[in-house]
């Protein structure tokens, strides 16, 4: 079976362009939104290396689930 590809160049105009921008910064601060949440959520768990505590103070609720893709 013969498979062909084409390629194209866009060129979009100055209103594409920032409708683009637009999408693509609300795409990065969903992203960054959600890894902060993930990184406290990790982070409010882990004691530190020099002073280990028997109880750990939970920054988060201890019975609040990981975040993932899925919440």
């Amino acid at each position: 079976m013969l498979s062909l590809t084409y390629e194209f160049k866009l060129i979009p105009d100055q209103r594409q362009i920032e409708v683009i921008e637009n999408t693509l910064n609300i795409c990065r601060s969903v992203w960054n939104f959600a890894l902060r949440e993930r990184k406290d959520w990790i982070n409010s768990r882990k004691s530190p290396v020099n002073a280990c505590s028997l109880e750990k103070e939970y920054i988060i609720p201890a019975d609040t689930p990981y975040p993932g893709y899925s919440n």
